[in-house]
């Protein structure tokens, strides 16, 4: 693969930000489209992922063809929320940084506009805006189009679907007919056709990956619960089974949304909300907190969180099903970008199975279902996860030395195994309080599936079910190479049984989670079945290795 250098795509000044970035070689969209841009004057529609460096795609070739001795802007991009402005101009400052000569400007509601106003009276060669911004100063002889050259409707199709239509239409009449016009998204939606034949002349369609598909470094799965008033309760569950987990939570409404944070604020999290209303000053403080990890959860609307670009988010969680496939590839986009992994999540009722299993056919991708995880499992999680970064702890023992000799005359009373078990109840007493009396929030007909693994399991009788106790020497051990550390728990462990080998009915039992891998016991009849099935499956993309202990 080549290097930007090597492709001699740009000027000297531009492959200096590229290099100061750190971006070396293009990604498929920028490869197919940046050698386009450059060379001819035809109307594009681009398709490609969430996070695959669209705006470097029309960007950085927009930057090496402006005419920087000119006054008037060349390049109009229009986008449909703030948030989505603020970053592509924020990274086309980035690509231009040593481009000394251009001028960027960004427009947009909630800012103040007589500031706005004061910057376009110098010179500007690119402008990039949401519509209702872009028209006010219109109207008000602020803003002149004749020189155009150059429009960017990103993710125009969000636009139409937030009701920008008479807006675009708008503006666009105020273009130079003469002009090169660039639609990009992540989706082919169904407004996407009704833009190139409005706004485009005979586009060229350049596409990467599949249409309307979603990144392969993304996990999909499922949770079931039977009613909504246990859809809160699930949420923290599964949270708190994730210790590490930094995340985007999306609501349907904004009402929701305020509530959803405000539980969780409530609960002691770091959370807060991003939604339409906020004005710029308290989305940018929002933004700016999460983009900073202050904030490990991010609740919001799929309008309000348009455009968002944060790195080394490790969940979406979607509390409400969105209503639209491309909706979904938009909020799963959020997470698994610039090579990381990443999990998406739902939680949806018994009822939205249906709706789920079209969600699939539709992206192309299958949901694994997840048991809403007990109360024993999250504690025991909890309380490994932090074992583990007490082991991997680095102490700065310059710092610790004055209070080392006082701390071990005040625990000298204690012997070790006091020390750790005072140290823990004081980590953990919180999780085993609050869940000593936690009930299942799985449904019952999806619990009964399990009913044979949930006995061995938990040594406990189940109303629903009856299991027959079989001999020792009827089990066989079995080693796989994941453990907690993979964020597998004992009901992950069983889900990837009953995924191997399609089969519920299967006796466990007894299942060792520990940090690297795992032991378990499965009967010795479904032994070579299970070998052959989990040796095909992933786990959070990590390829499964299983072989017999006896």
């Amino acid at each position: 693969m080549k290097t930007f250098q090597e492709y001699n795509f740009f000027n000297d000044n531009i492959i200096k930000a590229i290099e100061d970035i750190g971006f070396k070689y293009p990604t498929p969209i920028q490869e197919k489209v940046i050698p386009f841009l450059l060379s001819s004057k035809k109307d594009i529609i681009a398709l490609a992922q969430t996070g695959t460096g669209k705006t470097a795609a029309f960007g950085l070739p927009i930057i090496q063809k402006i005419n920087f001795k000119s006054t008037f802007p060349q390049a109009l991009i229009l986008c449909p929320t703030r948030e989505l402005c603020i970053q592509i101009t924020r990274d086309l400052c980035t690509f231009s940084k040593f481009s000394l000569f251009i001028k960027i400007v960004s427009l947009y509601g909630g800012a103040n506009i007589n500031s706005q106003i004061k910057s376009l009276k110098n010179k500007t060669h690119i402008i990039v805006g949401t519509p209702g911004r872009i028209i006010d100063l219109i109207k008000r002889k602020k803003l002149y189009f004749s020189e155009i050259q150059y429009l960017v409707l990103d993710e125009a199709d969000e636009m139409l679907n937030m009701g920008f239509k008479d807006e675009l239409d708008y503006i666009i009449e105020k273009l130079p007919n003469k002009r090169q016009s660039l639609l990009f998204s992540a989706t082919m939606s169904k407004y996407i056709n009704v833009i190139a034949h409005k706004y485009l002349i005979d586009p060229i369609e350049i596409v990467t990956g599949k249409k309307n598909i979603v990144s392969d470094d993304v996990k999909h799965v499922y949770y079931m619960i039977e009613s909504l008033n246990k859809k809160y309760l699930a949420l923290k569950r599964i949270v708190d089974i994730n210790p590490d987990i930094y995340g985007i939570i999306f609501c349907s409404t904004k009402k929701e949304t305020k509530e959803i944070a405000e539980f969780l604020i409530k609960d002691g999290y770091n959370a807060d909300a991003l939604y339409g209303d906020l004005s710029q000053t308290q989305r940018e403080s929002v933004m700016n907190r999460f983009r900073n990890k202050n904030l490990q959860f991010l609740v919001a609307t799929d309008v309000a969180a348009r455009g968002l670009d944060v790195h080394n988010i490790t969940h979406v969680i979607n509390y409400n099903l969105p209503k639209e496939s491309e909706i979904y590839v938009h909020r799963s986009g959020r997470t698994g970008r610039a090579g990381n992994t990443g999990i998406s999540v739902c939680i949806i009722q018994t009822k939205e199975i249906r709706n789920l299993k079209e969600f699939e056919k539709k992206i192309g991708k299958s949901f694994d279902r997840f048991m809403v995880p007990t109360g024993e499992e999250i504690c025991e999680k909890q309380l490994f996860c932090f074992i583990e970064k007490v082991k991997k702890a680095v102490v700065d023992e310059k710092l610790m030395k004055k209070f080392i000799p006082e701390i071990q005359k005040n625990l000298e009373l204690f012997d070790k195994k006091e020390l750790i078990k005072r140290f823990s109840w004081i980590k953990f007493n919180h999780f085993i309080n609050y869940y000593k009396n936690s009930k299942d929030l799985n449904p019952v007909s999806y619990s009964y599936k399990y009913k044979n693994n949930y006995n061995y399991l938990f040594n406990k009788k189940r109303t629903f079910s009856k299991t027959k106790k079989l001999k020792k020497e009827s089990f066989s051990k079995l080693f796989l190479n994941i453990g907690f550390k993979d964020n597998l728990t004992k009901l992950g462990l069983i889900n990837l049984i009953n995924q191997a080998v399609n089969n519920s009915h299967i006796n466990i039992g007894n299942i060792e989670i520990l940090s690297n891998f795992s032991l378990f016991e499965v009967e010795k009849r479904y032994r070579n079945k299970i070998l052959i099935g989990m040796s095909r499956i992933n786990h959070l993309g990590r390829p499964l290795s299983i072989e017999i202990k006896n």
